[in-house]
């Protein structure tokens, strides 16, 4: 873990004139510029790192980069990068993490889901005749593609990050709670698996897990570790970092008003609620790490 100090500043006041208070306010204006510029060089990627927090210890972004979440009976793989940014206060107790200075602290491009509308949606299968109908007519639409999105459910301090787990493969090395949101013009937009309220723990570390039946033990990979050459930038590489002892509860929200008979529509193809054992994340990428204040020295 790297560990830096923070450089703190002052402004001596005197007695001013007005042509020295305007040229104060000029410089103020400069300084303002300065500070609020974004850092460079091999720096540029802690852009969104909240430098403003005077107590940040650090910086930190985590690139998934491929990977699946099987959710259920439906596999979503990952296809596009997923990036977890902002940086981190430590303390006695651990570490809290401090969410991306553009409030975007997890975000990912929306995923394709396989089959689409259609293959989330199997109407032969759906028990209840009100629904089975709704089912039909669903599918008596062109507009067929979902996609999903993974988004974080609660704070950015909800978020639970033990770098010395990846390398020891012993507990979770980032605890993650999210949601899934699904999207589609007649599922409309508040279709949701997981909220804030009731979200989906992933619990990621690099070592092999124990999930109960009928999923499989699967083991992770802590990747490789290395520095720049001033060792300001740690760099992990290759890492991949799994679960599949969590449980997904049902989607909710799924056509708006007709979320009633959408939901279990949506329900019953995904087989969800899903009690754990029957999900799995793998998410395979890169981690960087620097000193907050040495990222603040190459803005």
């Amino acid at each position: 873990m790297l560990k830096t100090g923070l450089v703190d500043g002052g402004v001596r006041r005197g007695s001013l004139t007005v042509g020295m208070l305007l040229l104060v306010m000029v410089v103020f204006g400069v300084v303002s510029s300065v500070v609020s510029a974004a850092p460079t060089g091999e720096f540029a990627v802690f852009s969104d790192c909240p430098l403003s927090d005077t107590a940040l210890g650090g910086c930190v972004v985590a690139t998934t980069e491929s990977g699946e979440f099987a959710i259920g009976s439906q596999k979503l793989p990952i296809v596009s990068p997923l990036v977890l940014q902002g940086g981190f206060v430590e303390s006695e107790t651990g570490f809290t993490f401090v969410g991306a200075a553009d409030g975007k602290t997890l975000s990912g491009t929306p995923i394709k889901v396989p089959g689409g509308l259609l293959g989330v949606t199997r109407c032969s299968e759906v028990k209840n005749l009100i629904a089975r109908i709704g089912c039909e007519l669903l599918h008596t639409s062109k507009i067929t593609t979902v996609t999903a999105t993974t988004e974080l459910a609660g704070p950015a301090s909800s978020i639970l990050l033990n770098p010395g787990n990846l390398f020891s493969e012993q507990g979770p090395a980032l605890v993650l709670p999210v949601k899934v949101h699904l999207e589609n013009k007649l599922l409309g937009k508040e279709c949701y698996i997981g909220s804030n309220a009731s979200p989906v723990v992933l619990e990621l570390g690099t070592g092999t897990t124990s999930p109960p039946l009928p999923n499989a033990p699967i083991k992770g990979s802590p990747g490789t570790l290395e520095f720049n050459g001033e060792g300001t930038i740690l760099t992990v590489a290759g890492d991949s970092l799994v679960n599949n002892t969590f449980a997904v509860p049902a989607a909710t929200g799924c056509g708006g008003p007709l979320a009633f008979l959408i939901d279990p529509i949506v329900n019953s193809r995904l087989g969800l609620p899903a009690p754990a054992g029957h999900n799995t994340a793998i998410l395979n990428g890169s981690f960087k790490q620097a000193g907050a204040a040495v990222v603040a020295e190459h803005r």
